[in-house]
């Protein structure tokens, strides 16, 4: 039987747990958006090296953080709520690194990771700035990167002390500097060189 959706009714994640179609879905304040379908080689080839790297960071480091990768569901409640009828936001971000561990749980993240990497792609381009840039700001998220694949830049942006992002930085070369582990650096050719290398 076919599950038909309201795309103009507000919804729980309570409500999300309950659809079994498969598709890939994200809530935000209750509303239903839906995600592209698979995404392209070059963004998945990205994803890994990028997550590859962060866990490196993570593991030189000897820190309580852990590295998630899509499809990994990060609940955002607004007021701390923690029963599923109460939390109206669920994403699924490409790549989070979650450094306060009682926040992981069986479904994933209940809270503010302290990274989120998103990987654009034409669908999610707009979505990726103008919905999920001030949600992410909003909920404390403390560290923002989008990456563009095809134009190879990366758009880094750090959580200030009055709660709102910086102007953010733009990085087509040289180091990034990973502001949740003090400056640590990721080469940028690196995060590329596979995806050139193999011609996609």
């Amino acid at each position: 039987m076919e599950l038909i959706l309201d795309p103009n009714k507000r919804y729980t994640y309570a409500d999300y747990l309950t659809w079994t179609d498969n598709k890939m879905r994200e809530l935000i304040n209750g509303f239903i958006k839906l995600m592209s379908p698979a995404p392209s080689s070059k963004h998945q080839v990205i994803n890994g090296v990028l997550s590859r790297k962060l866990g490196n960071i993570v593991e030189k480091n000897k820190g309580n953080c852990m590295v998630f990768s899509a499809p990994f569901d990060v609940r955002l409640p607004k007021n701390g709520e923690k029963e599923n009828d109460k939390i109206y936001t669920v994403v699924q971000p490409d790549i989070c690194v979650v450094c306060d561990i009682s926040k992981i749980d069986k479904r994933g993240c209940l809270g503010a990771p302290d990274l989120i990497v998103e990987i654009q792609s034409p669908a999610t381009a707009k979505y990726d700035f103008t919905e999920k840039f001030p949600l992410y700001e909003s909920s404390g998220v403390r560290e923002y990167w989008i990456v563009f694949p095809y134009e190879e830049a990366i758009q880094a942006f750090l959580l200030q002390p009055d709660g709102k992002y910086d102007e953010g930085a733009t990085y087509e070369e040289g180091d990034i500097p990973v502001g949740i582990f003090g400056g640590e650096k990721i080469a940028f050719d690196s995060i590329f060189e596979l995806s050139k290398k193999i011609g996609i």
